[in-house]
């Protein structure tokens, strides 16, 4: 249990590490008040846990480090709902509503849509 608990810690950190430089990077060309560097990080984490998933069912490849390390760990890290639910927030306190709605509904629509993705392209058909 300590070892998987440390390959979360472990994965958890270089997910947060990238999230952290991928926002800073989508950040620069943010220019329409749209959180993009938030939701486009959301979306490759769902694909990327889709396709994780979908791969360890379909050859039985992760065991239970590898799961607590990139499942857990690393795509933990990486997506960043707890800041896609903070800037709800702040679209919702600064009255922008339409753009709440826009970023709420194509959150979850798409990355439910990046999650079956990445699971159909790894798993057995």
């Amino acid at each position: 249990m300590i070892k998987q608990i440390l390959l979360v810690g472990l994965g958890g950190g270089v997910g947060s590490i990238l999230r952290f430089l991928a926002s800073k990077w989508l950040m620069q060309s943010d220019k329409c008040g749209f959180p993009l560097a938030t939701f486009l990080v959301n979306v490759l984490g769902c694909l990327l846990i889709g396709v994780l998933i979908g791969g360890a069912y379909r050859q039985n490849a992760l065991d239970a480090d590898m799961r607590a390390l990139l499942v857990a760990g690393f795509c933990g890290g990486f997506t960043t709902f707890s800041t896609f639910s903070l800037e709800n927030v702040q679209l919702f306190q600064a009255g922008q509503y339409g753009t709440l709605l826009l970023y709420v509904f194509a959150t979850l629509i798409i990355g439910f849509a990046a999650v079956y993705a990445g699971f159909y392209l790894v798993a057995p058909k």
